[in-house]
Formats: C-alpha cells, structure tokens, sequence
C-alpha cells in the first residue's frame, strides 16, 4: 500500500534536479562569455542584433512591443495566478496537481534565471534598446524564460484535456507565443540570439522537470487514493485483445475493484465472435458448457475494452436486459465515447463513467437484404462512408488512426451517384440521387464534425442526411456547411425535412426509415462492414440500452454534457411514465 511519505518521494527527487538545471545553464552562460565568445557563431551575434536594429519598422515595433508585454514579469504573475485560481475553482472537482504544475513551474524558471543572473554577468547588445533595461544580466533572457513556463505549462494542460482539432490549434497557438517573444526581444535590442536561446531551454526545462514531478503524481494519486466501494458487484469484461493492451487492461482490473466490483469475468472477442462470447454471462447460464457446473448469477456491469464495433456487437445483445454498459474507448474512431462525452483516455473514461450514474439510451434496429436483424448505437450508412470504411488499409488504420479513413475517402470522391428511395414513418416514398445516405443514432464525426446536428442518444428518433454534393464546388460547399455547424449551435431537433449547402445536404428525421436501391451498395454498421445490398430498414428503439455516463463535467455530442444527456433522458423516462 502507497502511504504518504512514499507518495511524495518521487517529487521530490525530481525536484531536486531543479539545483542541477541552475549550474548547467550558469556554466553555458560563462562558456559562452567566455572561451567560446569569439567562436563563430557567437561571434556573429552583434550582427544580427545590428541587422534587427536597422530594419525597424513602426508595424513591427508595436507588435514586438504588445510581446514583450505579454511576457514583463506584472503579466506572467497575474496570468498565473488567473489560471491557477480556474483551474482551483472553476471545474466540478479542483485540479490541484496541474495548478501546482503550472504554479512551480513558472517559480521555479525565475528562481533558476536569478540564480544563473548572479553567476553570469553579461551586457546588453550594444544597440539602441526599445525597452529600459533592468538591472539584471542579458543571460539567459528573463522574458522568454517566463513566457515558456507560462504558455509552455497551458500547452502541457490543453493537450491532456482538449481533443481533435481544437486541441492541435489551441496547443499551436500557445506554443508560438515563447518563440514570438525571443523574437520581439531579439528585434527590441534587449538580448543576444544565445540569451533568447537559452530563455527557451530554461523554461522547457523547467516544464519537463517540474512536469515529471508533478503531473505523473497527480495521476497515480488519483488512482490510489480513491476508496474502495464496498460489496462483491460482478462485472463481465469484454476486451478487443488488439485494441486494449495488457497494461490498459490491468488498469480497467484495478478500476473496477476500487468501484466494488470484486467479481470480474473477462473475455476476449474474436473475429467470428465480436462480443467475447458474451451471452451466457448475461442469461446466467455456464459460459463453459462442457466444464463443470458453476454457478454464475445475475450480471450487474458490462464493460467494453474496444472500438465502435466491439461496442455495437455488445450493445446489441445488452439492450433491452436493463443491464448497465461502461464503455472503455479502445478502438479507431470511438465515436459513441466521444459522442457521449467520455474521456478520450480509456481508463479515464471508465472511471468518470463509474462515478456518474447509468441512463437510458436509443439503439437503432437495423434489417436488410442478406442481414440478420442487429443494433446499431452510432450510424448506419450505404454508399460513399460505406465504401470509405471498406476500403480502408488495416496496416494505415493502425499506424495512423482514423486519419486513415481520410486517404480511403479520397479514392471514392469521384464513384457515381446512386438512385434510392426513401420512406419515413410509412409515408410516401421519396426518389432521390445520392453519394452516400447515413441514419444517425448520434451526430458527430472525428474532430467533431456534426454530419448530423440534430441527433441525440435520447430524442426517440434516428436522423437521416443524403450527400449529394455536385463536382468541387459541391464537396466544398457541404464541407464548409459542416465545418461550420459549432456544437451547441444545430436547430432544435424535431425538423421533418431540409437542405443545406446549396443542396449538397438534405436532412430527415423519422423513427423508422426504409431505403430501397436500385442497385447492390456498400453498407456499414457503426464502422463494420457489411455485404452489400439493395434494402436496409432502421427503426429506433429509444431507451433501450442503459450507458454508464459522467458527470456533467464534460462537453459531451452537440454541446450536451453526459450528465445533461443522462437528465434528459431520466425526464424522458419520467413523462412516458406520466
């Protein structure tokens, strides 16, 4: 058991390289004044400092000006303790490890800076200065120092909580803000080109350092200081052996036991079988018919280790049973997960999703040509995804995600349009022309596209949408229409019929769909592939599968929370009840 004196050892080793980091940069900065001064290329700095001075510009000396303020030391205090009092109060749960992350990690860069201020004594470049020059020495650079830990320290956190492309933008961004300020400090003659340099190793360093000590804690500090629930609850495991390795595995184990869930049965999918096997651990009945008898009692969890697929195989047979399902996103896209609001980070996900509480949710019933009846949580689609999905290179899908999809996709953007006939609710049949047609569960893509805005887990309908873009112009304008629908910001569901993107994009909603093609079409199922086929019928079958979700602590699909999802659909349970 981890008491804790030894949960605080390994801080405070890592700590203690922070001593070291003050010596090796001091000794870099006397090597540079001294035995390696006049050794290229230290021996042309003043040049590029006279080269900066005489190409000034009044644009560019105000925006090095807004620079060097974002960095001056007022700032980088008052933006730290802004961020650190967020990170303390504005989340459900205060996030103490990465408030002190960020915290140290900016103290620590200015102890260090000082003390290798006291050791090295090195003037300004003899240049006219923009700035009124402190009385401190030119090495290391004190602005570009505090600017990495700041802005350095946010990346680190954006990184660990954002997803998609917002977390590559918003990391991006705050990344080039440290190099943006060595160059407004370069340019305002303030520092040599080796004191920015090293500004920027101080403050990486100081980040890497004070990030080992700290963030790698906070994790296992979570993990072993939660209490135990009590109780014996059963758990029936079902894990994709590729997606879900064997250390991501032994987390789930530990998780599991900590929320009370003493009896776990594993088992593992194969490709003949991709719900593990997991029938006879729902009925009650022997999972090892020709072993011995064993008694094996009412399941109180299912947990899925895998991708959209492993979870619709599991879906399928858990709906209608009233047995809670955790989900563990493991796979490709994992877009119910994300769809749903989980955590990205598979055992993150079971943890928040054991904490929170487990909600009814929609499945659609899909039926066709060649198709046994089967569920679907995520989309059913025929056509372009279809062929997308089937084309798409195991070995690229495993070295490169679900960008792999994307390269797939570009082999289809030139396939002929297919004629199909749509039928909404037994209504009258619609004739249309089409690239590829989707029936939506939920509504988000990768990245957060919403290909479908109007769909929720918890409307009692399946949403529809045609893609029919018409040469480039049409391919842009629906993906522009796409990239611009902003979660939370779709129109109320409950909208019959419309088009968007200039036609390129027409939406349905209805709680049974029939669609009849003219000729044989690629089909998928959540991601799997299916044979193709002239038919598919889809009906909704609303609360049918009860999801473990958490708290409403996470922007979840459309802009809804898992815990507003969860609410919605308790109220939903309760007005049917009514």
């Amino acid at each position: 058991m981890t008491n804790a004196h030894d949960a605080g050892a390994r801080p405070g080793r890592a700590l203690l390289l922070l001593p070291v980091q003050a010596v090796l940069v001091a000794a870099l900065g006397l090597l540079i004044t001294g035995p390696l001064a006049h050794h290229w290329p230290l021996s042309a700095e003043d040049d590029v400092n006279r080269a900066l001075a005489d190409r000034r510009a009044s644009s560019a000396t105000s925006l090095t000006d807004w620079l060097s303020l974002v960095a001056d030391t007022q700032t980088v205090i008052g933006l730290t303790l802004l961020c650190v009092l967020g990170l303390l109060l504005v989340p459900r749960a205060p996030r103490w490890w990465e408030a002190g992350f960020l915290a140290v990690s900016v103290a620590a860069q200015s102890a260090v800076f000082l003390l290798v201020t006291l050791v090295v004594n090195r003037d300004r470049p003899d240049v006219p200065h923009l700035d009124g020059a402190p009385p401190t020495s030119s090495f290391p650079s004190g602005h570009v120092g505090a600017s990495a830990a700041l802005y350095g320290g946010l990346a680190v956190l954006a990184a660990r909580h954002l997803r998609g492309v917002w977390r590559n933008l918003v990391v991006g961004l705050l990344l080039l803000v440290p190099l943006a300020v060595a160059f407004s400090r370069l340019y305002r003659g303030m520092h040599h080109p080796s004191d920015v340099v090293a500004g920027l190793l101080n403050g990486a360093c100081t980040l890497l350092v004070v990030g080992a000590a700290l963030l790698p804690d906070a994790r296992k500090g979570e993990a072993e200081t939660e209490p135990a629930a009590p109780g014996t609850r059963r758990a029936v495991v079902v894990r994709h052996p590729h997606a879900c390795d064997d250390a991501t595995a032994a987390r789930v184990r530990t998780a599991l036991r900590r929320h009370g869930y003493a009896e776990q049965r594993w088992t593992d999918t194969t490709p003949e079988d991709p719900s593990g096997g997991l029938v006879p651990h729902l009925t009650g009945a022997d999972a090892d018919p020709a072993g011995p008898a064993e008694p094996v009692g009412p399941v109180d969890l299912v947990v899925v280790c895998g991708g959209d697929g492993t979870v619709r195989a599991c879906a399928d047979l858990v709906a209608g049973t009233g047995i809670p399902l955790a989900i563990v996103p493991c796979g490709t896209g994992n877009l119910l997960a994300r769809n749903l609001g989980l955590p990205v980070e598979p055992v993150a996900a079971l943890r928040e999703a054991l904490s929170g509480r487990a909600v009814g949710l929609d499945v659609g019933r899909i039926r066709g040509d060649g198709l046994a009846p089967t569920r679907f949580a995520v989309m059913a689609g025929a056509g372009f995804d279809a062929a997308m999905v089937r084309d798409a290179s195991p070995r690229l899908k495993e070295r490169l995600g679900w960008a792999a999809y994307v390269l797939s996709a570009a082999r289809h953007l030139r396939d002929p349009r297919m004629r199909l006939s749509l039928r909404l609710d037994g209504g009258t049949p619609l004739e249309r022309r089409a690239r590829m047609v989707v029936i939506g569960n939920v509504g988000s893509l990768q990245g957060g596209l919403p290909l479908l805005p109007e769909a929720r887990p918890d409307s009692g309908r399946l949403e529809v949408v045609l893609l029919d873009p018409r040469g480039v112009t049409g391919w842009l304008a629906a993906a522009g229409y796409l990239a611009s629908r902003a979660p939370g910001r779709s129109r109320a569901s409950g909208t019959r019929e419309r088009t968007a993107a200039h036609g390129a994009l027409e939406y349905f909603g209805a709680t049974r769909v029939d669609l009849r093609f003219s000729r044989p079409q690629p089909r998928e199922l959540d991601g799997d592939v299916l044979p193709a086929g002239t038919r598919l019928t889809a009906e909704v079958e609303p609360g049918a599968l009860r999801v473990c979700l958490p708290a409403p602590t996470r922007i979840g699909a459309q802009g809804r929370t898992g815990g507003e999802v969860a609410e919605h659909g308790h109220r939903d349970a309760r007005t049917a009840a009514r």
